[in-house]
């Protein structure tokens, strides 16, 4: 038996189209892109996911397996594989248009024990598969450290009451709840992030990280909070930095012992000192990621 993170969520391929007028397939999916950056942390990953045998998705399954992401499902379960119209703005900003469909098969996990989970985005938003992924963190939320990554996709999902109430839903089965500036604005509008952390901390969230752009991260649970500056990059674009920070903080707490049925304790334990060391690595992990086109995460060597 090893011990593992299990990420669930969407797999798709982003079609880039960049400011010179180029076009491109690049393999991700929020998801997909915490698990590929786990896996190059050198976690052992098992992703649940869901593509078709198709172009795209044979494209997704060599990048997986090339990335040593092993499987937690059989994902050849869909008619086509989801895509992202991903445009670049000046500022390297991505926004996107989705096609996708999205539900999940039997997981089958051959007795490796998840020692965190992570989930969240369209994987934790659209049904079908919203509620099966719901079902399955709660399988496990006992035994593991569970990490949600809002990464809101109001074109997808819309912002509604429901879609907020489904959102605090998941974020009750989150002992870290991971979210942008952006997402709390389209969620919550009027809010200061300060007070949507103490909103989703009441709710039963052990502790909630806002990345903030070239502002940092922020980080608050029920006996503090603080901002870690970002690492000063030259950004190429930011597709795939916040699921690289969703994986390095789960990298950064598992050094720290925060995994298992002993997430719970620990967490509740960690100290200022103890987040401002972890969301410097997620911090410094982004900022490569950011530095590079097409979501492409550090390796464990690349952070020294």
């Amino acid at each position: 038996m090893e011990q593992v993170v299990l990420v669930v969520g969407e797999a798709l391929v982003d079609v880039v189209r960049a400011r010179d007028g180029s076009v491109r397939d690049h393999p991700g999916g929020s998801s997909a892109n915490a698990a590929v950056a786990l896996a190059r942390l050198g976690r052992p990953v098992r992703f649940v996911t869901a593509y078709a045998d198709d172009d795209h998705g044979r494209l997704l399954a060599e990048h997986l397996g090339d990335n040593g992401v092993r499987l937690g499902s059989d994902p050849v379960i869909l008619e086509r594989t989801a895509t992202a119209i991903a445009t670049l703005a000046e500022s390297g900003a991505a926004t996107y248009v989705f096609d996708i469909d999205w539900r999940i098969g039997p997981v089958s996990l051959e007795g490796d024990e998840p020692v965190a989970v992570v989930f969240g985005s369209i994987g934790a938003a659209l049904e079908p598969g919203a509620e099966d992924v719901a079902r399955l963190v709660g399988q496990h939320r006992a035994t593991a450290l569970t990490v949600f990554d809002v990464n809101a996709r109001p074109a997808i999902t819309g912002t509604s009451k429901a879609v907020v109430a489904r959102v605090e839903a998941m974020a009750a089965l989150a002992d870290v709840v991971k979210a942008s500036d952006e997402d709390l604005e389209a969620l919550w509008p009027g809010l200061e992030h300060r007070e949507v952390a103490a909103r989703l901390l009441d709710q039963g969230t052990g502790a909630v990280v806002v990345t903030l752009g070239e502002r940092g991260l922020a980080w608050f649970t029920p006996d503090g909070e603080g901002v870690v500056p970002a690492v000063r990059t030259e950004v190429a674009d930011t597709i795939g930095a916040g699921d690289t920070v969703t994986a390095a903080i789960v990298d950064g707490l598992w050094d720290l012992g925060v995994v298992g049925s002993a997430a719970r304790g620990g967490l509740a334990a960690l100290r200022a000192e103890d987040w401002t060391a972890v969301l410097e690595h997620a911090g410094r992990a982004a900022a490569i990621t950011v530095g590079r086109p097409g979501g492409d995460p550090p390796w464990r060597h690349e952070l020294g």
